[in-house]
C-alpha cells in the first residue's frame, strides 16, 4: 500500500477509534456481572483513571493528521502496526461490553501492535508520545483483562491473579524501557495506570497490591530517568 495512502487510513481509523466510545456506551471496566465468578478485581484502576483515553484518542488524532499531512521515515514505519492496531480497537469497546473473553484476546493484539509501532516511530515528539501514551496504557490494560479473566472463570483467586498480572506488566515494562530505541515516553499512561490501581485499592485497603504498584511507578520511573541523553534528544 502506498505511504500516502496507509497514512490516510491511520487518520480514518483514529477517528473511528475515537469515536467508538460515542457509539458503544463507553467502558470504565469489566463488571463482575459479565463472568461466572462475581468477584472484584484489585488489579483494575478506579473508574476516573479511564479518563486518560480522552488524551489518548486526541493525541493519536493529532499524530495521524501530521503524518498524513508530512510522512516521514519514522511514521511509515509506525503506520502499518498502528492501523492494525487501531483497527482491531475500533470494535474492542463493544466486546468488552458483551463478550470479556474476546475483548481480552483483541487487547493482546492491540497492546502488541501498538509497542512495535511505538518501537518504530521516529524521533518527533508527536510521533513518540502519542504512541507512548497508547502503548503504555494498553499494557497495563492487557495485565488487568488477564487478571479479570483468570478470577471471573474461577482460575485463580482474585489477589493472585492481581498480583501475578501486575509482575507480569512489570515485567514487560521493564523489558520494553530496558530496550535501545525505547524512552521516557512510554511510561506516563503506565503510571497513571498504576496510580489507578493503588487508588482503587484503598477502601478495603489492600496493602499487598497498592505495595507493589507503588514499586511499580517508582520501578519505571527510575528505568526512564535512565534512559540515554541520547534518547532525550531523540524526543525533543
Amino acid at each position: 500500500m502506498p505511504q500516502r495512502t496507509l497514512s490516510i487510513l491511520v487518520l480514518l481509523l483514529a477517528l473511528a477509534f475515537a469515536a467508538a466510545p460515542l457509539l458503544s456506551g463507553g467502558f470504565n471496566g469489566f463488571r463482575p456481572e459479565q463472568f461466572p465468578v462475581t468477584d472484584a478485581w484489585p488489579a483494575q484502576p478506579a473508574g476516573w483513571a479511564f479518563s486518560i483515553w480522552g488524551l489518548i484518542y486526541l493525541a493519536l488524532i493529532v499524530a495521524a493528521a501530521i503524518g498524513a499531512l508530512r510522512g516521514g521515515t519514522g511514521w511509515a514505519r509506525a503506520a502499518g502496526p498502528l492501523g492494525i492496531s487501531l483497527a482491531v480497537g475500533v470494535f474492542w469497546i463493544a466486546a468488552a461490553n458483551h463478550a470479556p473473553l474476546l475483548a481480552t484476546a483483541m487487547i493482546v493484539v492491540m497492546a502488541g501492535f501498538a509497542i512495535l509501532a511505538w518501537q518504530r516511530s521516529g524521533p518527533a515528539i508527536w510521533q513518540r508520545l502519542p504512541l507512548g501514551l497508547y502503548a503504555g496504557w494498553l499494557t497495563a490494560a492487557t495485565g488487568v483483562a488477564l487478571s479479570a479473566v483468570l478470577t471471573g472463570y474461577g482460575l485463580l483467586p482474585a489477589r493472585t491473579a492481581a498480583v501475578l498480572m501486575l509482575l507480569a506488566v512489570l515485567a514487560v515494562a521493564t523489558v520494553i524501557l530496558t530496550r535501545p530505541r525505547s524512552d521516557w515516553t512510554f511510561t506516563p499512561a503506565l503510571i497513571w495506570a498504576l496510580i489507578g490501581v493503588i487508588a482503587a485499592n484503598f477502601d478495603p485497603f489492600n496493602p499487598v497490591v497498592t505495595g507493589l504498584c507503588g514499586a511499580g511507578v517508582l520501578l519505571v520511573s527510575v528505568l526512564a530517568l535512565l534512559q540515554s541523553p541520547a534518547s532525550y534528544r531523540r524526543v525533543r
